[in-house]
């Protein structure tokens, strides 16, 4: 894995805060603990054939399991399980160790690539927000390992740990996958947005948008619904020059 390197270091991501987190730093509220276990519980029962179907496509086409645990990073830090049906190759990082997906990444199956456009790769995480472990809303949790990487050229990148990570989320649904350092400081923006304006309105919302997003219709719905863009979470934003190094991660 190689490390990232003649980095930029972009300011401190700064958020229009209408109002400020509720809790205490790193506490999940309780109307976000049993909303997020009474809508996933029936959508892991109703998403089970689906899931099912899906592994044992997957199983059928190429080599491996159907399922892949992986380590993550969850609420204040702690080390967690997180579920996905594999979409590329058995032990594809044996190599190369972790580094970004890519639009063409060969090392997605064909299975895969339709599991992963329809977001049907994440649908065992329900399991994982039935555990306790995540969100349906909130960041994207990432690898121990790239988080070590990427946190010291990111400020403001720890403050997202002290929240739930989520399936879906604000960052999830306004801006496409990482690419570079300000790809991801763009996403610690909207978290922070997320976690400074965190309501069951807003969550709604979001979990709405996602699902819209999935049929191709997130435009529209991303209006209607008035999900936080730009014009509210980056309000004035340019460009650094030069944020741009590579960052070896994944998902």
């Amino acid at each position: 894995m190689s490390d990232p390197i003649h980095a930029h270091h972009p300011p401190r991501p700064s958020v229009n805060h209408r109002r400020a987190p509720r809790g205490p730093l790193g506490a999940v509220p309780r109307w976000k603990r049993w909303s997020d276990r009474a809508i996933a519980a029936p959508l892991l029962v109703l998403t089970a054939p689906v899931i099912l179907a899906a592994i044992v496509v997957v199983r059928l086409t190429s080599p491996g399991p159907g399922i892949y645990a992986q380590t993550r990073l969850g609420l204040n830090r702690r080390p967690f399980t997180m579920h996905k049906i594999r979409s590329m190759t058995h032990n594809c990082e044996a190599n190369s160790g972790a580094c970004w997906a890519t639009p063409a990444d060969a090392r997605v199956t064909p299975v895969g690539r339709f599991l992963r456009k329809t977001h049907i790769d994440e649908l065992p995480q329900l399991w994982d927000v039935l555990r306790g472990d995540m969100a349906l809303v909130g960041p994207r949790p990432e690898r121990p390992e790239i988080v070590a990487k990427i946190e010291p050229l990111v400020p403001g990148y720890g403050d997202r740990l002290t929240l739930l990570p989520g399936v879906t989320g604000l960052a999830q649904v306004q801006l496409p996958p990482d690419t570079d350092v300000e790809s991801v400081c763009r996403k610690v923006r909207y978290d922070a947005y997320y976690a400074a304006h965190l309501g069951p309105w807003l969550d709604l919302r979001l979990i709405v948008a996602t699902a819209f997003k999935v049929v191709g219709l997130l435009r529209v719905t991303r209006s209607l619904l008035r999900v936080p863009g730009p014009a509210a979470v980056e309000p004035g934003r340019t460009l650094p020059p030069a944020a741009t190094a590579a960052v070896p991660v994944l998902g």
